[in-house]
C-alpha cells in the first residue's frame, strides 16, 4: 500500500498513515483502509488495530484538491457513499480498531477516528468537523456519530462554528476514551492494545457485535442523507467559493446561493 504501512507484534497490527505534510485523507488512502481490513480479517495473529498518523498528524482533514476533480453532485454524493460504506465495515470489524491520535483530526480524519472502536488522543491535539467553512458537510458519516459522543448541542456547536477541542476536552465530552503527552500517547495505546488482544477473539467478535445494537433505528437513514445533503451542497456556489478560498488561502465569502 503507497499510504499505509503495516507492522505486527504480539497479535497487534499497526497501521501508520504516511502521506504528508498532514496526512490528508484522499480516496487512495480510503480505500487502502478498506485493503487493510481485507489483508488482516482471516489473520489469526492479528488480534488488534492500531492506526496512527506519522508526522505532526493523525489526520488533518479530507485532500480538498481532490474536491475540484469532482464535476456533479451526484458524484459528490457517490463519493460520500463510498467513503461512508467503509467507515461503517471499520465499526462494525469483527477485530478491535483503536486509533491513536496526535496533532489533529480534522474532517475526515476524524471521521475516521469516530468509526473506530476507540480512540486515544494527546491532551493537545485538535479535533474538529470544520467543512462549514468551506461551505460544505462532513459526509463520512460525521454528521451521525459526531452527536452519538458529545451530544447534539455540542455537535451543532463544533460543526457551526467549525472551531476543534482539544484532546482533553474530547476525553471530557465521551469523544475520546482517554488524553495523554503526546510522548506517552503511542506507546500506553500499544499497552492497551495488547492487553486486548490477549482476550478471546470469538468472545471480543461477539462483544463488537452487540455493540453496534446501541445503534439508533435512524441511524442508517441519516447515513444515507448525508451523502444526499453532502453533494446537493457541493454544486452551490458558496462551496465553490469556499474551497477555492480554502486553496487561495484567504477567507471565503458566502452569499447563501
Amino acid at each position: 500500500m503507497e499510504f499505509l504501512t503495516v507492522e505486527r507484534a504480539d497479535g497487534v497490527a499497526i497501521a501508520t498513515i504516511n502521506r504528508p505534510p498532514a496526512n490528508a485523507l484522499a480516496r487512495a488512502l480510503i480505500l487502502e483502509v478498506d485493503a487493510l481490513m481485507d489483508e488482516v480479517e482471516e489473520d489469526e495473529d492479528v488480534r488488534v488495530i492500531v492506526l496512527r498518523g506519522e508526522g505532526r498528524f493523525f489526520s488533518a482533514g479530507a485532500d480538498i484538491k481532490e474536491f475540484t476533480d469532482v464535476t456533479s453532485g451526484e458524484e459528490f454524493s457517490k463519493l460520500s457513499a463510498s467513503g461512508q460504506e467503509i467507515f461503517e465495515r471499520l465499526e462494525r470489524f469483527s477485530k478491535p480498531v483503536i486509533a491513536a491520535i496526535h496533532g489533529a483530526a480534522l474532517g475526515g480524519g476524524l471521521e475516521l477516528a469516530m468509526a473506530c472502536h476507540m480512540r486515544f488522543v494527546a491532551d493537545n491535539a485538535k479535533l474538529g468537523l470544520p467543512e462549514l467553512q468551506l461551505g460544505l458537510i462532513p459526509g463520512f458519516a460525521g454528521t451521525q456519530r459526531l452527536p452519538r459522543y458529545v451530544g447534539l448541542p455540542k455537535a451543532a456547536e463544533m460543526m457551526l462554528t467549525s472551531d476543534p477541542i482539544s484532546g482533553a476536552e474530547a476525553v471530557e465530552l465521551g469523544l475520546a476514551n482517554k488524553a495523554l503527552s503526546e510522548e506517552e500517547l503511542f506507546e500506553e495505546t500499544i499497552k492497551i492494545a495488547k492487553k486486548i488482544a490477549k482476550k478471546s477473539p470469538i468472545a471480543i467478535k461477539s462483544a463488537l457485535e452487540m455493540l453496534q445494537y446501541t445503534k439508533p433505528a435512524t441511524y442508517s437513514e441519516g447515513v444515507k442523507a448525508e451523502a444526499e445533503a453532502f453533494g446537493q451542497v457541493f454544486v452551490s456556489e458558496d462551496a465553490k467559493e469556499g474551497i477555492q478560498a480554502f486553496i487561495e488561502k484567504r477567507e471565503p465569502t458566502f452569499k447563501g446561493k
